[in-house]
């Protein structure tokens, strides 16, 4: 099992996701930016919308993502 914080995946917070694949992770992380939204955490809210920028560059998103998938298979 891996674990990866909030903050690793662009987030805005210190909080730990275990998984045993990055998937999992990523819908771990996704869950809670939800839960985040609705609970409209300004911090999590700008982080979002960062994220919301660089998904104008599909390119520059699945760069990203495989950044994020590289640094999960060497943990």
């Amino acid at each position: 099992m891996k674990t990866m914080t909030c903050n690793q995946l662009g987030g805005a917070c210190d909080l730990t996701f275990s998984a045993n694949t990055f998937e999992e992770i990523a819908q771990q992380s996704k869950q809670h930016g939800m839960d985040m939204f609705q609970k409209q955490d300004a911090a999590h809210l700008e982080a979002m919308a960062k994220m919301q920028d660089m998904m104008k560059d599909p390119n520059a998103m699945q760069t990203w993502f495989e950044s994020k998938r590289k640094e999960f298979d060497a943990l």
